[in-house]
């Protein structure tokens, strides 16, 4: 089993940054892959940004370049920096974890469905 919390969700001017945070609880090497997701209201929820096992990383092409996931294995935490945030931007963001880190390819993981374990979303509002 593992526990995820985010924090670090905001308000912010159009053009700021914020950096969102996820601790995750048991061992860092439980997972093959950890995402960002967001859901804006009205709107399904998507995945932002992916790291595996493997550190490699993969983004939305809406926030490619202005978005970094990053995975500290000694602290256990996901970190998500946003920077040049828009109001497209403003949603929902969750921290998910597959429970697969015993798994040695997985082609992907970028669907809710490949995910075992979620955060309880951290808000983050971008003002025009």
């Amino acid at each position: 089993q593992a526990q995820l919390v985010e924090s670090g969700g905001g308000s912010v001017q159009a053009g700021g940054a914020l950096t969102l945070s996820c601790t995750a609880s048991g061992s860092p090497y439980a997972h093959y892959c950890m995402s960002w997701f967001r859901q804006a209201q009205g709107k399904e929820r998507e995945v932002v940004a992916t790291i595996t096992k493997y550190d490699r990383t993969t983004y939305a092409s809406s926030v490619k370049g202005r978005f970094a996931i990053s995975k500290d294995r000694a602290e256990n935490i996901l970190s998500l920096q946003m920077n040049s945030l828009e109001p497209e931007d403003t949603a929902m963001y969750y921290c998910a974890a597959d429970g697969k880190g015993l798994t040695q390819w997985l082609d992907s993981c970028a669907q809710e469905s490949d995910y075992k374990y979620w955060g309880q979303g951290t808000q983050v509002t971008v003002a025009s």
